[in-house]
């Protein structure tokens, strides 16, 4: 084969790369190290440079793709379960003098636009789990930059509480989106410079064009890094950094992990099943039909959940959930819209929302809400058509009420002579255990914050909700009788369908988050629209664009124009 076609069966693997499967475990690890100390764990980067997760490039300097990202996200799973005695976690590097280069370069500039643009998401929700698990779960991150760390690698920094540099005369941070590739930072680097380091702007301008960074004293003045240490020094330091940073923790030092077995799903060309979430695709109509099913026992005292582990019905739900989302946004991109339901008794769910609140206390409770929480978060971000159908048999209460706060639109079935009436329920946790990315309640944010149909909501607490009520409290789209159900929902779905995808992801965006911003909303804002757009635009991703031009020695070819 020639070097052409060879790189043309590279480039074609990346642009339309196979199914990804998310689920891992660090016997398959291939880029990182994990190793516990005492309270302090030890995220060590190595990657594997022809470890990528699709050919066509190799992972150099510690630079990143997905799949590199996939094994962080389940290493931070592995140290919320399975090392509760955890309260610190370093972030650092096995390479010399490199901590992170970043984002490869080489897959972005050979991956097609969905693929970049659902990478990001993908390292902005695990960038913002490190920051929910500080502010929720009493794990402290310190990034130990022991090298030359640019990028993404700095914006993996930005996501822990504190960054430390080692101060040996080379070892800077950058972002150098702007100058080298004609993009930007995608993974909140400009957010979080601004928003959580409060950088001042001139610096940031500076900063952000300059493609060597700040290194030494400097970035310490800047605000770029919370201390710089000597290289004789550096270990030392970040180890009685990481034991302060972690004495105010309320994580147990005396309590036993739960292992995080495989998540198992059955696989089939239309859908997905695991025990408690089932996926069936509808091809022909672009669109998925999801179920979630309540638990069948609720395990009443906390020995019980401890003994039941990964398989409590609220962890074991959540991860399949998880998986599904993750399988479902990346791998079937033309599958515009979600439509969910769910099976069970509506009791049963509020009796587990119940114990979910009794013990909130508890280490593995705290975590498994925790996961809830970024769970369901995922679905605020995803580029989807959301709808609930409510029907007889469903179980939309408490937590799993949440599917249809989060939705564009939910439908009622108003049916009284069913033998089992569709019902709704509020539990306490819709009150704010499972906030959106900007900190609202999903009923928070339905009302605007408004009190008076927050607190009428509030008052239903203990209330199976019929249909006719449910629409006049404000909790659903619609109620619909039989004779309109299956005609209303039709024409829904079809009208829907019909509509572009890009004007619906730029409208779902839009619409979901309402007037309140903060950090969150705008690194997922930025990306869903400046980084989205600059993707696009040929003086990044055009013949002559500096991304696709990175490393082959061409200079970039730029349309002046101010757009």
């Amino acid at each position: 084969m020639t070097e052409v076609a060879s790189a043309a069966v590279a480039q074609e693997a990346v642009t339309q790369p196979a199914r990804v499967d998310f689920r891992t475990d660090p016997s398959q690890y291939k880029h990182w190290r994990l190793s516990f100390d005492g309270p302090v764990a030890t995220l060590s980067m190595d990657v594997a440079e022809d470890g990528g997760l699709r050919p066509g490039y190799k992972l150099k300097l510690n630079s990143y793709d997905l799949g590199v990202d996939i094994e962080l996200h389940d290493a931070l799973q592995r140290i919320r379960f399975e090392h509760p005695e955890v309260r610190t976690v370093v972030v650092t590097s096995d390479k010399d003098r490199i901590f992170c280069s970043g984002a490869n370069i080489f897959m972005l500039g050979l991956s097609s636009h969905s693929w970049k643009v659902n990478f990001c998401k993908f390292t902005n929700e695990t960038r913002n789990g490190i920051e929910d698990s500080s502010r929720y779960s009493g794990l402290k991150f310190i990034a130990a930059v022991n090298g030359a760390c640019a990028g993404g690698g700095y914006e993996l920094a930005l996501a822990c509480d504190e960054i430390l540099l080692v101060d040996d005369r080379s070892s800077a941070v950058s972002l150098p989106e702007v100058p080298l590739l004609g993009v930007l930072p995608g993974t909140g680097g400009l957010t979080r410079v601004t928003d959580k380091r409060k950088v001042r702007h001139d610096h940031a301008d500076i900063f952000c064009t300059l493609v060597e960074g700040v290194r030494g004293q400097r970035a310490k003045d800047w605000r770029l890094v919370d201390d710089i240490i000597k290289p004789q020094q550096f270990a030392e330091a970040v180890r009685k950094r990481a034991e302060q940073l972690g004495e105010g923790s309320h994580r147990p030092s005396d309590a036993k992990g739960i292992s995080l077995g495989r998540v198992e799903r059955s696989d089939s060309d239309d859908g997905i099943a695991y025990q408690y979430v089932e996926v069936k695709i509808d091809r022909e109509k672009r669109l998925a039909n999801w179920v979630v099913r309540g638990p069948q026992d609720v395990a009443g005292d906390i020995d019980t959940i401890l003994s039941q582990g990964d398989a409590w019905w609220p962890l074991q739900m959540a991860r399949e959930l998880d998986d599904a989302i993750l399988h479902m946004r990346t791998n079937e991109l033309d599958i515009g819209t979600w439509v969910f339901r769910t099976e069970g008794d509506v009791s049963k769910v509020l009796e587990s929302d119940a114990v979910l609140q009794k013990f909130a206390d508890n280490w593995f409770v705290r975590e498994t809400t925790g996961m809830l929480r970024r769970t369901l978060a995922r679905l605020d971000v995803t580029s989807r058509s959301l709808f609930a159908l409510i029907e007889p048999g469903s179980c939309f209460a408490g937590t799993l009420l949440e599917l249809a706060l989060a939705a564009d639109r939910t439908y009622m079935l108003d049916d009284l002579d069913a033998e089992q009436p569709a019902k709704i329920a509020v539990s306490e946790l819709n009150f704010g255990a499972y906030p959106m990315v900007n900190g609202l309640s999903r009923l928070s944010q339905r009302f605007y914050e408004e009190e008076a149909p927050v607190q009428a909501v509030r008052d239903t607490l203990g209330q199976q909700i019929e249909a006719a009520d449910a629409e006049s409290l404000g909790l659903v789209t619609y109620s619909l009788d039989n004779l309109d159900w299956d005609d209303e929902i039709r024409i829904a779905l079809e009208e829907r369908a019909a509509l572009s995808p890009d004007s619906l992801t730029g409208l779902e965006a839009n619409l979901r988050f309402g007037v309140t911003e903060t950090m969150e909303t705008r690194i997922f804002g930025r990306l869903s629209a400046w980084q989205n757009w600059i993707f696009y635009r040929p003086n990044a991703s055009g013949d002559k664009g500096a991304l696709r031009l990175y490393g082959k020695g061409e200079k970039a070819d730029f349309d002046w124009n101010r757009v």
